[in-house]
């Protein structure tokens, strides 16, 4: 697994308030969520991992260099889109672009052709002429996120890069982030809200109170090792069966949640099943999501 950005023992506090504390987690390449609740020490991990702050205690190192001792060489190969409106109002769009890639190293000429492309990329190229300060909240994401990337980096970070945005802005920018990925670039995407999260990310790191609770594969987080199952008729007869096999299980009418400690639990129910005869109307395994994990790792931490 290549590692982008590690941390051992990170913590930063401002004054008596602790922001992070012992954080320490390896952030493989690819598409990684940092989530948890406004407050949860996503932006000051971000702000650190930037170089901006320096750690209060322990280390962290960003495409192998760190950050506060090596903050160029870091800057060098990463993007970064801020939450907050920074954009200069009075510059427009294509020139705006053309002094992030020139300010990165870019050529005047390959400059301008890098902000040609990007802008086009985000869905501005009609309107790269246009000030800064006359675009909606939509168009200033897209134009915050372009200046990422126009230097065409190994790592991007995006902190809450749907703030503000109407359900389709929200849907074209996480559409727009999912395909980053398909260009080489790693991203970090600070979010609180869990389901865009799900949509764009492969791994998560889940922090909560400055800590992490959970970290790893999405898709190891959300698989649970309950099986549902709906039948036809006679459920409580099954559910019996079930627990006479060592399985917990909750009824709710003809829906059955069935879980057995161990690997087998799939197949403990599907012996069963086979073995009364009574119709199934469908079976697998509980869905379950960000939500339901951040919940119920904070109420077991």
């Amino acid at each position: 697994m290549d590692v982008v950005v590690a941390t051992d023992s990170l913590g930063h506090a401002y004054g008596d308030l602790v922001a992070l504390h012992h954080v320490t987690v390896e952030v493989p390449a690819g598409r990684v969520g940092l989530v948890g609740a406004n407050g949860a020490g996503k932006t000051t991990l971000i702000r650190i991992l930037l170089g901006i702050l320096e750690p209060t205690v322990g280390t962290a190192t960003v495409l192998g260099a760190d950050p506060h001792h090596d903050a160029v060489a870091v800057r060098a190969r990463i993007g970064y889109m801020p939450e907050s409106d920074c954009l200069p109002d009075a510059q427009s769009a294509a020139d705006f672009m053309v002094y992030a890639a020139e300010l990165a190293g870019i050529p005047p000429k390959a400059a301008r052709q890098r902000a040609s492309d990007v802008l086009t990329l985000v869905g501005l190229h009609e309107e790269r002429f246009r000030q800064l300060g006359e675009f909606s909240t939509g168009m200033k994401q897209r134009a915050k996120l372009a200046q990422a990337i126009v230097h065409d980096p190994d790592l991007v970070m995006l902190d809450e890069p749907t703030a503000g945005l109407d359900p389709e802005g929200r849907d074209e920018m996480l559409d727009l982030i999912a395909r980053l990925g398909t260009f080489g670039i790693n991203v970090i995407t600070s979010s609180h809200v869990l389901t865009d999260i799900e949509r764009t990310c492969d791994w998560v790191v889940m922090l909560d109170g400055g800590s992490v609770l959970r970290e790893g594969p999405l898709s190891s987080l959300l698989d649970t090792d309950t099986v549902e199952v709906e039948l036809f008729e006679d459920a409580a007869t099954v559910a019996e069966a079930l627990r006479s096999r060592g399985a917990t299980v909750t009824a709710e009418g003809r829906l059955l949640s069935v879980r057995i400690d161990g690997p087998e639990s799939y197949d403990v129910v599907r012996d069963i099943l086979a073995g009364s005869g009574i119709a199934v109307r469908r079976m697998g395994t509980r869905a379950q999501t960000l939500e339901d994990v951040f919940l119920t790792s904070g109420s077991t931490s």
